[in-house]
């Protein structure tokens, strides 16, 4: 088990299908490409698709939440937010966001492999 609880933005869009997953993946990992990653703290990008074809999540991992905060503050948002749109635009079919509020979270709890528990 990770004794290291890091700080995430998670990212949730609904899509029309597997080959909008695809291509949504591809445009998001771009953006991290260009606009997130060389930022002190970064750690990764990792994109999860639903088997249904109606979901993406992106996990973007941060060393600390002081360091997300610091992207925020520093980086260019409005650029990125432009990049996001166009992104957007680009796919073939329809890619909306399912977030409400602010989406960055920590870790209070992870259960790791080990021998199954057998008290009542």
């Amino acid at each position: 088990m990770s004794t290291d609880p890091g700080f995430y933005s998670i990212i949730d869009y609904t899509v029309d299908g597997a080959d909008t997953q695809r291509e949504f993946v591809e445009a998001f990992a771009e953006i991290q490409e260009r606009w997130v990653r060389f930022y002190p703290g970064y750690r990764s990008a990792r994109f999860h698709v639903s088997t249904d074809g109606t979901r993406v999540y992106n996990i973007v991992q941060w060393a600390s939440e002081a360091d997300y905060r610091h992207f925020v503050e520093t980086s260019d948002t409005d650029g990125r937010m432009a990049a996001i749109g166009k992104a957007l635009e680009g796919l073939a079919d329809r890619a909306a966001p399912r977030m409400t509020g602010v989406p960055t979270y920590t870790v209070v709890r992870e259960i790791g492999p080990g021998p199954q528990r057998l008290d009542a």
